[in-house]
């Protein structure tokens, strides 16, 4: 029992207020940032746990957040109660209105297009207006292969317009036939 006492650490002050000491005592005109304060509280406290920078970062976002802390530009200081709010670049943020909110409550319309009444009478069809120009509109359609006629001094087959003729692309190269020799002696 008498070994456990003696070798168990001193206990540590919270984090705030060890923060708000390295702030206090470090002095500087533009505040303190989180190495020089994490460094401070490493050299006045020695034995700290494994996770103290993360505990470190999570005590000061939770004191600059609550106002304790004013973080301007990447430094930490101590709030001053009647210096005026320090902003950031920027448009400044709209004022809330707090009745406004309570009225965006009550309108609860769901998401999306609304639904078809089915009881509604159905809307009136518009007629077509025919254009100017009296020609339908798009691309024209495709003409149908002429049959049979002469057209310059080549004529078209029945055979071709029907497709039994040649077929399309290039023609297969012919291949010469081989004639086989027989060798005597």
């Amino acid at each position: 029992m008498a070994t456990e006492e003696v070798n168990k650490p001193p206990s540590l002050p919270p984090y705030p207020e060890m923060i708000l000491e390295a702030i206090a005592v470090l002095n500087e005109n533009n505040g303190s940032n989180k190495t020089s304060i994490s460094k401070y509280i490493e050299s006045k406290y020695g034995d700290l746990p494994a996770g103290h920078s993360t505990l470190l970062s999570h005590h000061l976002n939770k004191m600059k957040d609550t106002g304790e802390l004013v973080f301007w530009k990447n430094n930490y200081m101590k709030a001053d109660p009647n210096s005026p709010p320090r902003r950031g670049r920027g448009r400044p943020p709209k004022p809330k209105d707090p009745l406004a909110s309570d009225a965006v409550l009550t309108l609860s319309r769901p998401r999306g297009r609304p639904p078809k009444d089915p009881n509604a009478p159905p809307k009136p069809v518009k007629p077509k207006v025919a254009t100017g120009s009296g020609k339908p509109r798009g691309r024209p359609r495709k003409m149908a292969k002429p049959s049979g006629s002469v057209v310059g001094t080549a004529t078209i087959t029945v055979e071709m317009a029907t497709g039994t003729g040649r077929p399309r692309g290039r023609p297969p190269k012919v291949k010469p036939v081989v004639n086989e020799v027989s060798v005597e002696n």
